[in-house]
């Protein structure tokens, strides 16, 4: 063994910081994998496809390095304007990131729609790209093995390199860590972008209001799968409190499209609303560590997802 100094790069490895993104077609489990990496509740997770609408990004914090996650929507052949806009979003952020997560679930042979993501990775050039294998707690190992190599080969028919094929289970808590560990030397050199602690650069209300909206399609999705959006109007501590007994007041408005759908979302005698309430209070006080008093309104936004203007004005 030679008797050379480490060099002071060496010794000390550089920290590490930047963006990674997970795509896959909808309900490939990537808001669940986001959670899972950050520790913590932040992208709105649900087993119905496209309810990520937001950017949100997790952030993970580790002494030599901080990656962030943008959560994009899914990619999907768009049917609405909110369609069309949903996917330049998508391909903005691909490339804008630096490393890019491709999320494949174990459980569901390799279709038309992971292809077409494929073809669409295979054009980024730069970007290094991680095909992350998920729901891996829902097979056995042959299977897996199966899937491993048929995307081994879906790389090689589209000349598309994977820097890494990791199989992971979000949910069983299998090899998430080792992700994170693959992923952050594909990070540029860089001090931490973000303050220590900081989980998600989302303005609170955007979350507050995404937590109404999944509690709100719970139960309901079948039936109002895209049609609810929800707009937190203001956030407000109670003036008469005293300090160590605060209390927040929040106002939202539910939006549906139709009238009819106001029925299946107010419930017999207002009864579903109030458990729509009821839960997203909870996760509201758990993410904002502070009691909350939640005011909801449903209200029609007559085919919201059709009118640009509406859109905007719900913040899409």
């Amino acid at each position: 063994m030679s008797a050379r100094t480490p060099s002071p790069e060496t010794a000390e490895a550089p920290h590490r910081a930047g963006f990674a993104c997970f795509v896959g077609r909808p309900n490939a489990g990537k808001s669940t994998l986001t959670n899972a990496l950050v520790g913590q509740k932040v992208a709105i997770t649900s087993n119905r496809p496209q309810t990520t609408r937001h950017t949100v990004r997790g952030i993970v914090h580790r002494p030599e390095a901080q990656l962030i996650l943008v959560d994009t929507p899914g990619l999907h052949k768009p049917r609405t304007l909110l369609g069309e806009r949903l996917n330049d979003v998508v391909r903005t952020t691909w490339a804008e990131v630096d490393v890019i997560g491709f999320c494949l679930p174990a459980d569901q042979k390799l279709g038309p729609g992971d292809r077409f993501i494929a073809k669409e990775l295979a054009a980024i050039k730069k970007t290094p790209k991680v095909a992350v294998v998920t729901k891996t707690d829902l097979v056995d190992s042959k299977t897996l093995a199966e899937q491993l190599l048929a995307i081994d080969q879906l790389g090689k028919e589209l000349d598309l390199e994977w820097a890494e094929i990791v199989p992971v289970s979000a949910v069983g808590d299998r090899q998430v860590g080792l992700l994170a560990d693959l992923l952050v030397p594909l990070l540029p050199e860089s001090p931490p972008l973000y303050p220590e602690g900081d989980l998600t650069d989302e303005p609170e209300q955007v979350m507050v209001a995404e937590l109404i909206r999944e509690a709100a399609l719970e139960g309901v999705r079948d039936e109002l799968p895209h049609s609810i959006a929800v707009v937190v109007e203001e956030m407000l501590p109670r003036e008469d409190r005293p300090a160590d007994k605060p209390l927040l007041d929040i106002h939202a408005n539910v939006y549906i499209e139709r009238p009819s759908q106001k029925g299946i979302i107010i419930g017999p005698k207002g009864k579903r609303l109030k458990e729509v309430g009821t839960k997203s209070r909870k996760h509201i006080e758990a993410l904002l560590g502070t009691p909350v008093f939640l005011d909801l309104h449903v209200k029609v936004a007559k085919d919201w997802q059709r009118d640009p203007k509406q859109l905007r004005k719900l913040g899409f």
